[in-house]
C-alpha cells in the first residue's frame, strides 16, 4: 500500500517529448539530425501560445526595439489591420507631398551645391585650369619659338644624389703629387750660365710695363667713347658721363650668390611669361624692373622697348619706359605714346612733368585738352599753371562749359570772381549740379565773407548774416527734394571743416539746419550734449558753441546745459561772452543757485565788486532762503574788508535761512576777527539747535585749545564724539589733543575706540601710525600699518605710507604691489612719481604727477598736498613756464584737502590768502 503511494520517478519516459526537443542537446552529446530524426515538417507554436507560456513563467514578452523605427513597416498597433483603398490613397497623397517638398528643396539645394563647388574651384583650381590659357596659346607657337624655349633647371631646391662612383687615379697624378713636396738641390744649365740669379726670357726680349699701362688706358677711353654717344630717335639709347663713370662704380652694390641665383630664376620665369603671353603688360614691366634691380639698365630698356612694341595700348608700359630713361629720351618715348594712347591722362601729365619751362608745360597741357577735353584733372593742372587771375578765370569759364558736372571747377571759378559775379556763378552751378551740397555751403560762405568784408552797422551785418542761415536751410530742403540725404554725421563734419577754414557763421548755420535730423525726441538732450562734448574734444569750439546754443533754444530750463555752455565760454571764450551766457542762464533758470554764484564770482574775479554785489542782490530776490547765496555775499564783503556788513549779513542769514552751515560760518567769521567769546556763544547756541553737526564741536574744541583750556576742549570733543560717533575727524582731533598734552597712551586708546566705531577707515589707521611714529616707536608703527592694510587692503593712503616705510631698495617693489592693490589712487600715483623723481627720471615723474592730480573726477576733490609735491618737483627740475602751468592748474582745481594743506589753509594767519599763496606755503612745508 505504501509502495503504491510513492510517485513514479520514471513516469516521464512515457510522456511525449516537448516541441523542438533534441536528445542529448543539454549535455552537449548531440550530433547531426536528419529528416528521419525530426519527422515530417510541422507548424511551430503560435504567437498566442508563446505569450501564454511566457505569462505562465512570469516572463515579459519580447518587444522588437526596431518595430517603430520604419514608418513603412506597420508593426504593433496596425499589424493586424486590413490595407484598404483609403490607406492606399493616403499613402499616395503623402508620397506626392514628399515629392513636391523634395522638388522645392532641390532647387535651393542644387543652387547651394553649385555655389559651393564654384567657390571651391575658385579657391583651389586644378592645375589643368590654371594652365588652360597657356595651353591654348601653344597653338600659335612656331617651331623656331619652340626650339628657343630654355631648358628647365632644377628649381625644386632638393639635394641631388651625389655620384658615388670611384675611379682609378692615373700614375701621372701620383707622381706629380709626390714631386710637389720635394726640393731641388741642383741648378740647370741655364741657371749655371747666368750664375743662378737671373732668369732670361725665352726670346731675349724685356717686357715694357709702361706701354701696357698706356694701352689699357686707351682701351678704356675707347669703351667710354662708344657708350657716350648721343641719343637716337628711338629713345632707347643712353648717354654716360665719362668723368662720372668711374665714380659711379663705387655705388655698385655687390650681390651675393644667393641673390644672383634668385635673379636668374626670376629672369627665366619672366622670360617664359612674356613669351607665352606677349600682350600682358604687367609681365613686361616686371621683367624690366628685374633687370633694373640687377643693375642691367641696358637690358631693362631693351625689355621695356619690346613691351611697348607688344602692348602699344598700355599706358603703364609707356610710363615705365619713360621712367627708365633720361629726360630727353623720355620725351621722345611719351611723344610716341600719345600717338598710340592719346586718351591717357597719366601720359599727358607725365609729359608735362618732363618739361621744365612753364610755357612748354602749358603747351603740352593745352594739347592734352584738345585730345581729352572732359578731364577735370587736366583742366585743374592747366589752371594752376596760370599766374594771371584773368587767364585762369577764362580757362575755368571754358572748363565749366565743357564739364558742367564738375563741382570743383565751379567752386574754383566762383573763388576767382568778384562777389556779385560769384553769386551768378554759384546759381549756374546749382542749376547744373542740383545734388551738390558743396555749392550751397560755398554760397553760405560767400555771404558770410561779404558780410564781414567792410565796416557796416551792426543791424545790417546781422541781416546779412541771417541770410547765411536762410541759404543753408534752403540748400538742405533742395537736397532733400532731389533725394540727396546726407546724415547728421556728414553735416557735422562739413560744419567742422567750415570752422577750421574760418567760416564760423556758416558752421553755425549748418548745425542749426541739420542738428535735429534723425534724432528721436526723447534722445535729443543726450545726443546733443554728446555732440557738443565731442566737438569740444576735437577743438571745434565754434561747432560746440552752436550745438549748445541750439539745444538751449529747445531746452531753456535745463540747468546742466547752461552750466556746460558757461564752462565752455569760461575755457575758450571771452569775459563778455561768459557774462552774456550767464545773464541769459539766470534769466531762464532763476532758481539755479550755482549759475548766480558763477556770475557773481566772475564779476568779482574781474575786479568789479559792485557788479558782483548787484548780481547777489538779484539772486536774493530769486532765492531768498538760499544758504549758498548768503554765504557768498558774506565772503564777498569779508574779503573786501567790509567786516561789519559781513557780520550783519550773517545775522540776517541766521534769521532768514537758519541753516547749520550758516551758524558754523558765523562762528568761523567771529574767530577770524579775534572775537573768541562771541564765537563760543554762537557755537553754544548752534549746538543747541543742531546737536548732530560735528563741525560745531570741532570749532568749539579748537577755540578752547587755542585759549589753552584743554579740559574744556576735551569736553567739547567728548560731547561731539558722543553726539556724532561716526565722524572720523572728531576722533582725530581728540586724539591729537591728548597727544599734545603728552598723553600718547590715551591718544592710542581713543583711536582704538574710533576704529571700533568706524571699521574700515583708512584715515584712522593712518593717524594711529602717525601717533606711533611721533612717539618714537618705528617698529610699532610698521606693525600698526600692516594691521591697517589687512583691514583696508585697497587704501591708497596706507599703501603710500607703506612705500615710504620700506628701505630704499625695496620701495620700487612695494610701489608695484600698491599699484596692483590700490589701482588709480592719487596717493599711490604721487608716491610713484616721487620715487621716479628720486631716480632722476624727470619726464616719467612729471607724467605720473599729471596722472595723480587727474585721478579724481571732481577737480576740487584732489589733494592739495599732491599739487604741492608737483610744484616742488617743478621748482627743482622744471622751467618757469612749467611752474606757472602747475600753479594755474592748481588754482583752477581749487584743492581743499590734504594732511598738510588743511592745517595751513585753516590757520588764522592765512585767512585771506589766495590759493597760490597757500600752495607755495604747503610746498615749502613738505619734506
Amino acid at each position: 500500500m505504501a509502495a503504491k503511494d510513492k510517485p513514479n520517478k520514471l513516469a516521464f519516459l512515457s510522456m511525449p517529448a516537448p516541441a523542438s526537443y533534441v536528445a542529448g542537446l543539454g549535455r552537449g552529446a548531440s550530433g547531426f539530425t536528419t529528416r528521419s530524426d525530426i519527422g515530417p515538417a510541422r507548424e511551430g507554436p503560435s504567437a498566442e501560445a508563446i505569450a501564454e507560456a511566457q505569462a505562465r513563467r512570469g516572463e515579459e514578452p519580447d518587444i522588437d526595439p526596431d518595430q517603430f523605427q520604419d514608418p513603412d513597416n506597420e508593426y504593433g498597433l496596425f499589424a493586424g489591420t486590413t490595407y484598404e483603398a483609403d490607406d492606399e490613397e493616403a499613402d499616395r497623397i503623402y508620397e506626392l507631398v514628399d515629392k513636391n517638398m523634395d522638388a522645392r528643396r532641390r532647387a535651393r539645394r542644387e543652387a547651394r551645391e553649385n555655389e559651393e563647388l564654384a567657390k571651391h574651384r575658385a579657391e583651389r583650381p586644378k592645375i589643368q585650369q590654371q594652365f588652360a590659357d597657356l595651353k591654348r596659346g601653344l597653338a600659335v607657337v612656331t617651331d623656331e619659338e619652340w626650339e628657343n624655349i630654355p631648358e628647365v633647371g632644377n628649381l625644386t631646391r632638393k639635394k641631388r644624389k651625389r655620384d658615388e662612383r670611384s675611379f682609378v687615379v692615373s700614375d701621372s697624378v701620383i707622381v706629380g703629387d709626390r714631386a710637389r713636396t720635394e726640393y731641388e738641390t741642383s741648378l740647370d744649365s741655364r741657371q749655371q750660365a747666368t750664375g743662378g740669379f737671373e732668369t732670361p726670357a725665352e726670346n731675349g726680349t724685356i717686357t715694357n710695363f709702361a706701354e701696357m699701362s698706356q694701352a689699357r688706358d686707351k682701351i678704356l677711353s675707347l669703351k667710354l667713347d662708344q657708350v657716350s654717344g648721343t641719343a637716337t630717335s628711338t629713345g632707347l639709347q643712353t648717354s654716360i658721363d665719362p668723368k662720372g663713370y668711374l665714380t659711379s662704380l663705387d655705388s655698385v652694390v655687390l650681390k651675393t650668390d644667393a641673390e644672383i641665383g634668385d635673379i636668374k630664376r626670376a629672369r627665366m620665369l619672366f622670360d617664359s611669361l612674356v613669351k607665352s603671353n606677349p600682350k600682358h603688360s604687367p609681365g613686361w614691366i616686371a621683367a624690366a624692373r628685374l633687370e633694373e634691380h640687377a643693375g642691367r639698365m641696358v637690358a631693362a630698356r631693351k625689355m621695356i622697348k619690346q613691351g611697348c612694341e607688344q602692348c602699344p595700348k598700355s599706358e603703364d608700359v609707356w610710363l615705365e619706359a619713360a621712367r627708365l630713361h633720361n629726360n630727353d629720351d623720355a620725351k621722345v618715348i611719351l611723344a610716341n605714346a600719345v600717338q598710340r594712347v592719346g586718351q591717357s591722362v597719366k601720359i599727358w601729365l607725365a609729359a608735362a612733368d618732363l618739361e621744365h619751362d612753364v610755357k612748354a608745360k602749358k603747351r603740352v597741357l593745352r594739347k592734352a585738352l584738345e585730345h581729352i577735353p572732359n578731364s577735370v584733372r587736366l583742366w585743374k593742372e592747366t589752371v594752376n599753371l596760370e599766374s594771371s587771375a584773368v587767364d585762369a578765370r577764362i580757362l575755368l569759364s571754358r572748363a565749366v562749359e565743357v564739364i558742367p558736372q564738375s563741382v570743383e571747377l565751379w567752386l574754383a571759378l566762383a573763388r576767382l570772381e568778384t562777389p556779385d559775379k560769384a553769386k551768378a556763378v554759384l546759381n549756374k552751378a546749382r542749376k547744373a549740379v542740383p545734388t551738390s551740397h558743396e555749392i550751397w555751403i560755398a554760397a553760405g560762405r560767400l555771404l558770410e565773407q561779404e558780410a564781414y568784408a567792410t565796416e557796416k552797422p551792426a543791424e545790417q551785418r546781422d541781416k546779412e548774416l541771417a541770410a547765411v542761415d536762410k541759404t543753408i536751410e534752403a540748400g538742405v530742403r533742395e537736397l532733400r527734394r532731389h533725394q540727396v540725404l546726407l546724415t547728421r554725421e556728414q553735416w557735422l563734419k562739413e560744419a567742422e571743416r567750415c570752422e577750421s577754414e574760418g567760416a564760423i557763421r556758416t558752421c553755425e548755420a549748418i548745425i542749426k539746419a541739420t542738428i535735429a535730423m534723425d534724432v528721436e525726441e526723447e534722445d535729443r538732450f543726450d545726443t546733443w550734449t554728446g555732440d557738443a562734448e565731442a566737438a569740444e574734444a576735437k577743438g571745434n569750439i565754434g561747432a560746440a558753441r552752436a550745438i549748445l546754443a541750439y539745444a538751449l533754444r529747445v531746452f531753456p530750463d535745463r540747468k546742466s546745459l547752461w552750466r556746460k555752455a558757461a564752462d565752455l565760454e569760461k575755457a575758450h571764450g571771452t569775459k563778455e561772452s561768459l557774462n552774456a551766457i550767464l545773464e541769459r542762464a539766470v534769466h531762464h533758470c532763476p532758481q539755479a543757485e550755482v549759475l548766480w554764484l558763477m556770475w557773481a564770482k566772475e564779476k568779482w574775479m574781474a575786479g568789479d565788486v559792485p557788479a558782483a554785489r548787484e548780481v547777489l542782490e538779484r539772486a536774493f530776490v530769486a532765492n531768498s532762503e538760499s544758504e549758498q547765496i548768503w554765504l557768498a555775499a558774506v565772503k564777498l564783503e569779508a574779503e573786501n574788508g567790509e567786516r561789519d556788513v559781513a557780520r550783519e549779513l550773517l545775522v540776517r542769514a541766521r534769521t532768514v535761512a537758519d541753516t547749520e552751515r550758516i551758524w558754523m560760518k558765523s562762528a568761523v567769521f567771529e574767530r577770524q576777527q579775534g572775537q573768541l567769546s562771541t564765537a563760543l556763544e554762537t557755537l553754544a547756541t548752534a549746538i543747541k539747535k543742531y546737536p548732530k553737526f560735528a563741525k560745531l564741536y570741532m570749532i568749539q574744541g579748537q577755540i578752547h585749545q587755542q585759549q589753552g583750556d584743554l579740559a574744556a576742549a576735551r569736553a567739547s570733543y567728548a560731547a561731539g564724539i558722543k553726539a556724532c560717533p561716526k565722524d572720523v575727524n572728531l576722533w582725530i582731533l581728540a586724539s591729537r589733543l591728548e597727544e599734545a598734552d603728552g598723553k600718547s597712551i590715551k591718544a592710542r586708546a581713543l583711536l582704538d575706540k574710533a576704529r571700533l566705531a568706524n571699521p574700515g577707515s583708512d584715515v584712522l589707521w593712518a593717524e594711529a601710525v602717525g601717533v606711533e611714529e611721533r612717539s618714537g616707536g618705528a617698529a610699532k608703527a610698521k606693525t600698526v600699518l600692516a594691521r591697517g592694510l589687512q583691514e583696508c587692503p585697497s587704501s591708497g593712503l596706507l599703501w603710500s605710507m607703506t612705500i615710504w616705510a620700506e628701505p630704499r631698495p625695496t620701495r620700487k617693489a612695494r610701489s608695484a604691489d600698491a599699484l596692483r592693490k590700490a589701482g588709480n589712487d592719487p596717493w599711490v600715483l604721487c608716491s610713484v612719481a616721487r620715487l621716479l623723481w628720486a631716480e632722476r627720471k624727470i619726464e616719467k615723474a612729471r607724467h605720473w604727477f599729471e596722472r595723480a592730480v587727474a585721478a579724481n573726477e571732481n577737480p576740487s576733490d584732489t589733494w592739495g598736498d599732491i599739487w604741492a609735491w608737483w610744484l616742488k618737483f617743478e621748482r627743482q627740475h622744471g622751467t618757469a613756464e612749467q611752474q606757472e602751468e602747475v600753479i594755474k592748474k592748481a588754482i583752477a582745481a581749487e584743492p581743499r584737502y590734504g594732511p598738510t594743506w588743511q592745517p595751513i589753509a585753516k590757520d588764522l594767519a592765512n585767512t585771506r590768502k589766495s590759493t597760490q599763496e597757500i600752495l607755495e606755503l604747503v610746498a615749502n612745508a613738505l619734506h
